[in-house]
C-alpha cells in the first residue's frame, strides 16, 4: 500500500509538532521541510522524533555536496530519511548512501530541477537510493500550465520505488496510487486544510 507523508513547510518547531499531533493517526512518514530545518537546526528533528518515535522522521535537507557528513548530521540527530538533490554529483548521493548503511537509515534522492527524472530515478536507485522523489517544488507548481500528471506518469514509467511530490491531494491522489509510487507527500492539502486532521484521513483511506 502507498505510504502517506506529510511534507511540514511551517518555521517552528512547536507548530510542526502541533500539526503532526493532529495527524500522527493518518501518516506514515513526517517530513520536516527544509525551510524549517534552516529556520530551527537539527534541534527540530531531535523534538520531531522525540514526540513521534514510532513514526519514519524524514528531513528535507535537499544536500548538494558534504553527502556523507550531512546525512550523518541527520541521523544522530533522529531523522530516518535525508534528501540528497538528484541534480548533484554521484559521489555525494554515494557518501549519503554509505552513510545511511551505518545508522540502518534511508536516502532519498530529491528529483527537483531535474530534466530527465526518469532517466535519474534508475540512475540514483542503483547507487543504493531507498527511494526517488518525483518532485516538482512550489516554484515550478505556481508556472502556468502546471499539471502533476507529468509526475504520474513518470512513476509508470519509472520502475523503481519513487514517490510524489507536487500538487497530491484528493483530486490527484487516485493517479498517485494507481501509479504505483511507493509513498505520496501531501504539503498544502494538509497544512493548508482547515481541518488538518480530516483531510489527512481522507488521503489515507483513499490510499488503502
Amino acid at each position: 500500500m502507498t505510504k502517506l507523508q506529510v511534507a511540514i513547510d511551517l518555521l517552528k518547531t512547536e507548530d510542526a509538532i502541533a500539526l503532526a499531533t493532529k495527524v500522527a493517526p493518518y501518516i506514515d512518514i513526517i517530513e520536516l521541510g527544509t525551510p524549517l530545518i534552516k529556520s530551527e537546526g537539527l534541534g527540530a528533528i531531535t523534538a520531531m522524533k522525540a514526540a513521534f518515535p514510532n513514526k519514519k522522521v524524514f528531513a528535507d535537507f535537499k544536500t548538494a555536496d558534504a553527502g556523507a557528513l550531512e546525512a550523518q548530521m541527520a541521523f544522530e540527530a533522529g531523522a530516518d530519511y535525508i534528501t540528497i538533490l538528484g541534480a548533484t554529483g554521484d559521489s555525494t548521493i554515494a557518501g549519503a548512501v554509505e552513510a545511511a548503511k551505518k545508522y540502518n537509515k534511508g536516502v532519498v534522492v530529491d528529483t527537483i530541477g531535474v530534466k530527465d527524472r526518469v532517466k535519474r530515478a534508475k540512475e540514483v536507485i542503483a547507487l543504493g537510493a531507498e527511494f526517488v522523489e518525483l518532485h516538482a517544488g512550489l516554484d515550478e507548481q505556481a508556472e502556468p500550465g502546471y499539471s502533476i500528471q507529468v509526475l504520474i506518469d513518470e512513476a509508470s514509467r519509472a520502475g523503481v520505488p519513487v514517490s510524489i511530490a507536487g500538487g497530491v491531494n484528493m483530486n490527484s491522489i487516485e493517479g498517485v496510487k494507481k501509479s504505483g509510487a511507493v509513498v505520496a507527500v501531501a504539503g498544502a492539502a494538509i497544512y493548508g486544510a482547515e481541518d488538518p486532521a480530516a483531510a489527512a484521513k481522507a488521503l489515507k483511506e483513499a490510499l488503502a
